[in-house]
């Protein structure tokens, strides 16, 4: 049997994001999404996901390019003179592989940020993170300890399949960053299982990331294993109002076509391919 999660992340990053993960679970494939509790929009996201119940929200815990949830005086080595976060996460990387962010801190933001979802009224399905730090050494033992304290009981693995690419045209060394990224999420999703936490089988969207086209998204709903899958994806429905404030290259309108469209709608059902949430795999 064929499962699928399609998670839309970033959820409260933008109203242009927040109405376009509506519209792709109303009138798409999308059936789970990922809220950031530092960003500007969360409130109009908190708000849309209590009126859309079917839609399983879970949390993108934040330790690079927002503002971060706790007070910054408390988390000073995360933050910046301006009490922001990294705008990048290579250099939240580089300073944390030399020792000098504290653990401590990043447990008291990422507590902070699952309180105050919490606090807006949203049920967790699960967690991931921006930039998938989540799965770093250190990090992925405070996100369980937290998943655990918080009754979350289900994670995203972003661990793609590390011959695959979906047609997918990409360099050598994005293709050599998703074989690092995908050996770290082996490791954390053994932590995982050993913790009681579940996550899906299968993970798609790395190398596609931000530019899940219909060409894309059809390779890899035909080729998709037997077993949960996740599928990550970024709509937008106001392509210049978010690329003014992210510069980030993402096809965020066409994203939002090829999760709403006929096509895919109709490979779905032709593939058997049943649409279900991270709240379905973390109860069975």
């Amino acid at each position: 049997m064929k499962l699928l999660i399609v998670n839309a992340d970033d959820f409260g990053l933008h109203p242009a994001v927040n109405r376009a993960i509506i519209a792709g679970h109303t009138g798409g494939c999308i059936t789970s999404t990922s809220i950031m509790p530092g960003a500007d929009a969360f409130r109009d996201a908190a708000a849309l996901a209590e009126r859309h119940p079917s839609l399983g929200t879970g949390v993108h815990l934040t330790l690079v390019g927002e503002r971060p949830v706790a007070n910054p005086a408390a988390i000073p080595t995360l933050v910046d003179g301006d009490g922001r976060f990294p705008a990048q996460y290579p250099a939240f990387l580089a300073r944390y592989l030399r020792g000098r962010i504290s653990k401590d801190e990043i447990r008291v933001e990422l507590a902070a940020q699952l309180a105050k979802t919490a606090a807006a009224g949203v049920k967790i399905t699960h967690l991931d993170s921006h930039q998938h730090l989540h799965v770093l050494p250190g990090i992925i033992d405070i996100a369980l300890d937290l998943a655990e304290q918080f009754g979350i009981k289900a994670m995203r693995i972003p661990s793609e399949p590390r011959f695959f690419s979906g047609g997918f045209p990409c360099t050598v060394g994005r293709f050599a960053g998703r074989f690092g990224l995908s050996s770290l999420a082996s490791l954390a999703r053994s932590k995982a299982k050993r913790r009681g936490v579940a996550a899906p089988d299968h993970f798609f969207g790395m190398l596609a990331g931000g530019n899940m086209r219909q060409e894309y998204l059809l390779n890899i709903l035909g080729c998709l294993p037997d077993g949960v899958s996740e599928i990550m994806v970024h709509p937008g429905d106001d392509a210049d109002a978010l690329g003014a404030s992210y510069g980030w290259g993402y096809r965020w309108e066409d994203e939002l076509a090829a999760l709403t469209s006929p096509e895919t709608r109709r490979c779905l059902e032709s593939k058997g391919i049943r649409l279900i949430s991270f709240r379905e795999i973390a109860h069975e």
